[in-house]
C-alpha cells in the first residue's frame, strides 16, 4: 500500500504537467555569452542552449525560442506570457516572489572589471601623493627651521668669519649654510668660528636629525596611504568611485544594497565595459564568466583587466511563471541529472568555466 502511494506522490507533478501544458512551450532567452551564443546568421549555442537542448529531450515537448530583452523577459516570466527562460537567472528572495526557478545548474560570483592606467595617469597619481596638507606642511616647517637658523648663524659669525659676508648677500651665506648643515650634506666650504655659531650648529644638527626623520617617514607614509586608497585590491575602494553594471541585474541591487552612490546602469556588458575603456566610469561590475568571456572576444578592450576580486555569490537557473509548478519539477529533475554527468564538465571546460 505504501508502494503504490509513493508512486501516485511521483505521478503527480507528471500528470498535472501533460493535463496543463501548452501544445508548444514559448522558452524566452536574450544573448549572454557564453552560456548564450547569439552571432547573427548563425545558430544559437553556448552552455544553457546545450543543457536546454538535453533538458528537452527528456521532456519530448515542443518549444519555441523567442528573443527577447532582458527586462521584457523577466516582466514575461511574472506575467506568464512565457513558459520559461533559460537565461542565466540569479536566484534572488525579491525575483522569487514573483517567478519560480529550476535547480541551480551553476554557481557564479561578481567581479571587477577596470581599465589599466597609462603612464602618465601613474606618474600624476605619484605626483598627487606629495601634494596633500601634511606634507604641505612638513615642508613648509623645514623652510622655516633653514631660515631661522640660517639667520642665526650669519648673525653671530657675519663679522668674525670671512665665511658669512657682512652685507644682504651674507643672508645668502647663512642660508646656505644652514640648508647644507640641515640635510648632513656638510660641504665644509662655510663653517662657524664664534661660539654663538657653533652652538647655533649644534641646535641644528640635532634639530635636523630629528626633522629630517620624521620628514622622511611623513612622505613615505603619505605615498603608502594613497596608493592604498588607489589600490584595486578592496571591494569597498570602489564605493566612492563612478562603477557602472546591467540594468535590472542582480549587481544592480547588490550594489545598491551595499551603498553605492554613483552607479550607472547599462543595457548590457559591452555598452558598460566601452564606457569603461572611453574613461566614462571607474570600474564595471556584473557577473565574472560573462564579462570575462565578452572582454576575451573583443581585441578593442585589451586595456581592460579583471580584477582578482569575488564577492555577490550567485547561484544560476532557469526561470518560470508561478503556475508552472509542474513544469519546473521536471525541468530541475532533468537538471540535476545533467549536471551530474562529465558530460556537463567538458561543456564548462569548453568555454573556460569550472565549477567554484
Amino acid at each position: 500500500m505504501r508502494t503504490i502511494r509513493t508512486l501516485l506522490l511521483l505521478l503527480i507533478p507528471i500528470i498535472t504537467f501533460a493535463q496543463n501544458s501548452k501544445d508548444t512551450l514559448i522558452v524566452g532567452y536574450t544573448s549572454s555569452p557564453p552560456f548564450i551564443i547569439q552571432n547573427e546568421g548563425q545558430e544559437l549555442k553556448g552552455i544553457n542552449i546545450w543543457l536546454w537542448k538535453k533538458v528537452s529531450d527528456g521532456l519530448d515537448q515542443p518549444y519555441v525560442l523567442k528573443e527577447m530583452d532582458f527586462a521584457q523577459m523577466l516582466d514575461a516570466l511574472k506575467k506568464g506570457s512565457i513558459d520559461l527562460s533559460i537565461n542565466p537567472l540569479t536566484i534572488t528572495a525579491e525575483r522569487h516572489k514573483s517567478m519560480e526557478f529550476t535547480e541551480s545548474y551553476y554557481a557564479s560570483n561578481a567581479t571587477v572589471a577596470i581599465a589599466e592606467q597609462s603612464s602618465l595617469q601613474k606618474l600624476l597619481a605619484f605626483v598627487r601623493g606629495f601634494l596633500n596638507r601634511n606634507f604641505l606642511r612638513g615642508f613648509l616647517a623645514l623652510a622655516l627651521i633653514i631660515i631661522i637658523f640660517g639667520l642665526v648663524g650669519w648673525y653671530f659669525e657675519r663679522k668674525k668669519n670671512p665665511q658669512f659676508r657682512e652685507n644682504f648677500r651674507g643672508l645668502w651665506d647663512g642660508l646656505w649654510w644652514s640648508m647644507v648643515t640641515l640635510t648632513t650634506m656638510g660641504y665644509g666650504d662655510k663653517s662657524p668660528k664664534s661660539t654663538g655659531g657653533k652652538l647655533t650648529a649644534l641646535f641644528l644638527m640635532f634639530t635636523g636629525l630629528l626633522f629630517i626623520s620624521g620628514l622622511t617617514a611623513s612622505i613615505a607614509s603619505s605615498l603608502t596611504v594613497n596608493q592604498l586608497s588607489s589600490a584595486d585590491d578592496s571591494f569597498k575602494s570602489f564605493k566612492e568611485q563612478a562603477v557602472g553594471t546591467v540594468d535590472n541585474t542582480s549587481t544592480d541591487g547588490f550594489l545598491r544594497t551595499h551603498f553605492f552612490k554613483n552607479i550607472k546602469l547599462y543595457d548590457g556588458v559591452i555598452p558598460g565595459v566601452y564606457a569603461l575603456r572611453d574613461g566614462e566610469i571607474d570600474a564595471f561590475i556584473y557577473d565574472e564568466p560573462i564579462m570575462k568571456y565578452r572582454i576575451s572576444q573583443d581585441s578593442s578592450l585589451e586595456e581592460i583587466t579583471i580584477l582578482p576580486l569575488k564577492f555577490d555569490l550567485q547561484s544560476y537557473a532557469f526561470g518560470m511563471p508561478m503556475e508552472r509548478d509542474s513544469l519546473e519539477q521536471l525541468v530541475s529533475q532533468k537538471i540535476l541529472e545533467i549536471i551530474e554527468s562529465q558530460s556537463w564538465q567538458v561543456v564548462l571546460s569548453e568555454y573556460g568555466l569550472s565549477e567554484l
